[in-house]
């Protein structure tokens, strides 16, 4: 039996989005008010979604202080009141869109002992949420068997 599991976590940070190889000008057109050159904070609500199939003698698919512990080891330690630009290595070479932000969060979550990370999902604001769904390898199509000449 197969199962999914959310849990929510919760971490404020600052980030502003610019590429450095553009103008000020240009950085304000596209990316607004987020374009600050001192940069904005948000408190961010990250749900991690975990599949797996249901350990018989715990009844879990992953042991929540267990998963609490790996997510807070590989994320909210160094996200939680960061600035994402200068504090994650992840984007000093990539703008901290919350686009961006799922992706990374969800390759740190990669190694989980128990389950399988399923989804990140992150709310940002009121208006905004986004999320990063593992992708699934596409089923193989099986090739019709072909009989060898001495088997004919």
């Amino acid at each position: 039996m197969k199962l999914s599991l959310t849990r929510r976590y919760m971490f404020p940070a600052s980030h502003r989005l610019f590429r450095s190889d553009w103008s000020e000008e240009v950085n304000r057109r596209i990316f607004g008010k987020c374009a600050n050159p001192h940069g904005h904070g948000h408190n961010y609500a990250v749900e991690i979604t975990v599949t797996g199939a249901v350990d018989p003698a715990t009844g879990m698919i992953v042991n929540l202080a267990e998963l609490d512990a790996f997510v807070q080891a590989r994320v909210l330690d160094e996200f939680d009141h960061a600035n994402l630009n200068e504090q994650v290595p992840e984007f000093r070479d990539c703008i901290p869109t919350t686009e961006n932000l799922c992706r990374v969060i969800f390759e740190r979550l990669r190694g989980l002992e128990r389950g399988r990370i399923e989804r990140v999902r992150i709310e940002e604001t009121a208006k905004n949420s986004f999320e990063y769904v593992a992708e699934r390898a596409p089923a193989r199509e099986s090739a019709p068997y072909e009989f060898q000449e001495e088997h004919t």
